[in-house]
């Protein structure tokens, strides 16, 4: 698996492991996977389009294809929802203070 054996992989597990903690890995784990079926879901989706579409439109539903898959890993991914609640949090204060 990309030229890394077994104690490379169980260093990088290590390293993981101490960065996020055994709390947050499950719900990581959860939301990549779910990112990634999503994923597959919405290939699936576009590729049956393509077929019936015409050409010129196959850009157009690539950027959608982007989009979507933003959106759904943004919805899943635990750190990356807190990331953008933070954000949002962050803008109220702001337009209180102006």
């Amino acid at each position: 698996m990309f030229g890394l054996g077994t104690t490379e992989l169980l260093i990088i597990a290590g390293i993981i492991l101490l960065i996020f903690g055994a709390k947050r890995l499950p719900e990581i784990g959860r939301g990549i996977g779910g990112a990634i079926r999503e994923f597959r879901n919405v290939k699936k989706d576009l590729s049956l389009d393509e077929k019936e579409e015409a050409a010129k439109e196959k850009g157009e539903e690539k950027k959608s294809l982007e989009d979507k898959l933003v959106e759904k890993v943004v919805e899943d991914i635990p750190i990356v929802k807190e990331g953008l609640a933070v954000k949002r949090k962050a803008d109220k204060i702001k337009k209180l203070i102006e």
